[in-house]
């Protein structure tokens, strides 16, 4: 098995609309911690991504995830443009000439991807950012690749270490952004980049293994 190229397409319209559906979710998560925009400007940046869609729906893989960088960088508000656009800059930079993904090229992007967000924010593992879901799931995908798991188990594998990660930004101090100004009084919020990242990586599973 095999994510095709108009499997990428399918995950990022569910990408769009699993913000849209959080939207105000993510608010509520970052108004005590942050600027509370984290979900207007991610449903805005993923709906301006939706209106790329149909410009590049025949292009490889690699300039698919690119185009998506590019445009949160262009539209998403804060801190979130930049890092989300590492993202998917990176993940298009391993992926460049590929109309499909075996797990084990799913698992580079996505180790990619990460590094590229570290890259930019300066975050590590521990910091309460969208790192603590995206390294435990990129992990998840590398020993999954490594071990011979198949890919409907691995991406539900990953999923679920995305939402592990989440749960645990909760009791963190955050060292990161706008949240580490509170010191001591971020512990026991959740951490609304974290969030989001999961919700990608979770409508991935969603899209790849469920087939909608």
């Amino acid at each position: 098995m095999t994510i095709s190229r108009d499997d990428v397409l399918s995950w990022i319209k569910n990408c769009a609309a699993a913000l849209a559906d959080n939207r105000d979710y993510l608010i509520e998560l970052d108004s005590p911690i942050g600027d509370g925009d984290h979900g207007a400007n991610m449903n805005r940046g993923f709906q301006a991504v939706l209106g790329k869609l149909p410009d590049i729906a025949d292009k490889d893989i690699g300039t698919i995830f690119k185009t998506v960088g590019f445009t949160l960088i262009s539209t998403v508000g804060g801190a979130s443009g930049p890092l989300y656009g590492a993202l998917f800059m990176q993940m298009g930079a391993v992926s460049d000439g590929k109309i499909e993904l075996t797990l084990t090229d799913w698992a580079e992007a996505v180790e990619a991807g990460l590094n590229g967000v570290v890259l930019r924010g300066k975050a590590n593992h521990g910091d309460k950012t969208m790192v603590d879901a995206l390294m435990p799931s990129a992990e998840t995908l590398k020993a999954a690749s490594a071990n011979g798991m198949s890919l409907p188990d691995a991406l539900r594998e990953c999923a679920h270490a995305a939402e592990r990660g989440v749960q645990d930004t909760i009791p963190l101090i955050a060292r990161k952004g706008r949240a580490s100004y509170l010191g001591q009084r971020s512990i026991g919020h959740q951490d609304p980049g974290a969030t989001s990242s999961s919700l990608l990586l979770q409508a991935a599973a969603h899209t790849w293994v469920n087939g909608s």
